[in-house]
């Protein structure tokens, strides 16, 4: 049976653990908080007292935490996970992190290390539960094919694709968060506008989905802000976190990112204004206060967010 060591169990880890454990996987699950350790243990996993103990013994090293910095201190700090690892083994980060991380933790497993794949997900908690998450893949290809089918556990398998080498999956997952949150922050603009302009709330949502301008967001994730719901599976702690490692991704590349920059400061605020506990849709909650004008009318059901993030 393979064995699978599975570090960090928050609310996008602990369902997707959770999937290994129902697909008959041998899991040792880590968390820092000892409850989440406890409850994953409940469901048929074996607890770890660290990153390291998880990683010991295991065929396949599943990371899934806040961040870059989250990641190497698990991995490479002290106690860390990579040096309890066997190398015929691999490590597959599942992580928001950027390419450039990628760097330091090639450095760190070396030619004869672990084999690593950067794996980054999109849809939300709600995919995570129903294990139909959209999971992007960078590293070496028969890696990926190699590894695939436990990635599949916790992915649609139509949606778990191969997206280049090391580092890859990474960028990607930082493009679909940028382009989302842009979405987020134009269309709480453009909505604002038009109810301010004395068009009622449906008929300009009805007018724009039936139009060029139409998107996803617009047809799925907005119907949550128009029940006065902002989205708190996600918190504007990881979102401003995710929007800077995008726009630090333009600088590494050399990419002008200007509009990029203001949807980073916007949500910054927002965090200021909401705390770090904020939902991620809360750049709509932001002009809605700003402006007094409230964003609500009821179309249709109203759906989790399928939003990323990202987490």
């Amino acid at each position: 049976m393979t064995r699978i060591g599975f570090v960090g169990l928050g609310n996008m880890g602990m369902p997707m653990c959770e999937n290994l454990v129902s697909g008959g996987f041998d899991v040792v699950a880590f968390d820092v908080r000892k409850e989440a350790v406890e409850a994953i243990v409940e469901k048929g996993a074996s607890g770890a007292l660290s990153a390291a103990e998880a990683a010991n013994g295991a065929d396949v090293l599943f990371t899934m935490l806040p961040g870059p910095t989250q990641v190497e201190a698990a991995m490479l700090g002290e106690d860390g996970a990579l040096a309890a690892m066997s190398p015929d083994g691999a490590w597959i980060d599942m992580s928001t992190s950027t390419p450039e991380a990628v760097d330091r933790f090639s450095a760190a497993t070396g030619s004869e290390g672990p084999v690593m794949l950067d794996a980054p997900v999109s849809g939300g908690t709600t995919g995570a539960r129903e294990g139909t998450l959209q999971i992007f893949v960078g590293g070496a290809p028969d890696a990926f094919e190699r590894y695939r089918p436990i990635l599949e556990v916790m992915g649609d398998p139509n949606l778990v694709i191969h997206v280049g080498g090391r580092g890859a999956g990474y960028a990607v997952k930082l493009c679909l968060n940028l382009l989302w949150y842009s979405h987020s922050a134009a269309t709480a603009e453009v909505l604002t506008l038009g109810l301010r302009a004395g068009v009622e709330l449906e008929v300009l949502h009805r007018a724009i989905t039936a139009s060029a301008a139409n998107s996803h967001f617009l047809e799925h994730d907005v119907l949550s802000v128009f029940s006065g719901d902002y989205d708190e599976s996600f918190h504007l702690a990881l979102v401003c976190k995710d929007l800077g490692l995008a726009v630090d991704l333009g600088r590494h590349t050399g990419t002008p990112l200007e509009l990029s920059a203001l949807v980073e400061q916007l949500h910054r605020r927002a965090r200021a204004q909401y705390g770090d506990r904020g939902g991620q849709l809360a750049a709509a909650r932001l002009l809605e206060d700003a402006t007094r004008t409230s964003l609500r009318t009821s179309i249709g059901e109203v759906p989790a967010s399928e939003e990323d993030g990202r987490a």
